[in-house]
């Protein structure tokens, strides 16, 4: 023992007779900061957290139509004659009237009931929910200093940009997802006071970016912009999402194709939403033999008809 009791006080003069090294070791509060200094720094590099890439108007503060207008982007549209009816046509044009009818209709029920938001579906793909959407709006907005806000909600097949001929990103997928704001959705085009939002950037998941709350959330800022708000919806019977969405919104228009839509399935789409949901079932085309009839029959604008014209959603 004693032999190592040397040994250790020997090491220790020694020690003691050399030069004291620097001293590289930061002080208390600094090697406190460091691990936070280079988390910092490597967050600010990750994709969408740089204040600058930031949607510009994430905060709660409520949106103005002028603000809006003067800032969301600018569409040169192309309107695709096979699916916008010219409404300002000095000619008839079937179905121009139906559309007007079922403008007049929902007008009148906005009167009795909250009716704003409007969601447009079908229970099967291809009934024609897509050309009511887009021709509903036009109509609405062609009214006097009455603002529409159009959007895609069918995240699975989009198909509104199409019929305006606008481009299908940055929308309604882009704001869902926190990648884009208002202004960079929302645009307008060369129908007056019509504005859209596109379907967006295509996904894996649109069922869990509906319910994410963001949609809410914009449906909730735009309400207070506009008379309308009408939404596509993706059919009702093969997927999940329209009822989603119906949560979103006022009411509910189905869409029903004449002799193409068997009855059970028309009902069973209707009953997937609840009844004080449901405002109105469009019944669309109808031909030129039986359009007269079903006009007189169902009553004044109660199931409008798209007459004589064949039309896919």
């Amino acid at each position: 023992m004693s032999r190592i009791h040397e040994a250790l006080k020997k090491a220790q003069q020694d020690r003691a007779l050399q030069p004291p090294a620097e001293n590289t070791t930061a002080p208390p509060d600094e090697q406190a900061l460091a691990p936070m200094t280079a988390f910092a720094t490597a967050a600010a590099v990750l994709p969408g957290t740089d204040p600058a890439a930031r949607p510009r108007h994430t905060d709660p503060r409520p949106l103005t139509f002028e603000d809006l207008s003067q800032h969301c982007a600018v569409s040169h549209w192309k309107l695709d004659p096979q699916n916008l009816l010219p409404f300002g046509s000095s000619f008839h044009v079937p179905g121009t009237e139906e559309l007007r009818t079922l403008r007049s209709k929902l007008y009148q029920l906005a009167e009795a009931r909250s009716l704003k938001t409007v969601l447009i579906a079908s229970a099967l793909p291809s009934e024609g929910k897509t050309f009511i959407a887009g021709n509903l709006a036009q109509v609405m907005a062609r009214q006097h200093q009455r603002k529409v806000l159009l959007i895609d909600s069918d995240l699975r097949r989009p198909r509104l940009h199409l019929s305006l001929g606008s481009a299908l990103e940055p929308g309604l997928t882009d704001y869902l997802r926190g990648a884009a704001d208002e202004y960079a959705v929302v645009q307008k085009g060369s129908v007056e006071n019509l504005f859209l939002i596109t379907g967006g950037t295509p996904v894996n998941n649109p069922s869990e970016l509906i319910t994410n709350g963001r949609l809410k959330s914009l449906v909730e800022r735009m309400s207070p912009l506009f008379d309308w708000i009408i939404l596509d919806s993706p059919p009702v019977l093969p997927v999940s999402d329209a009822r989603l969405l119906a949560s979103f919104c006022d009411g509910v228009v189905v869409v029903v194709r004449a002799g193409r839509t068997p009855y059970g399935l028309s009902l069973k789409a209707c009953q997937e939403f609840a009844a004080d949901q449901l405002v109105g079932i469009v019944l669309n085309g109808v031909s030129h033999s039986r359009s007269y009839m079903a006009y007189q029959y169902y009553g004044v604008g109660n199931q409008p008809t798209q007459n004589g014209r064949t039309f896919t959603a």
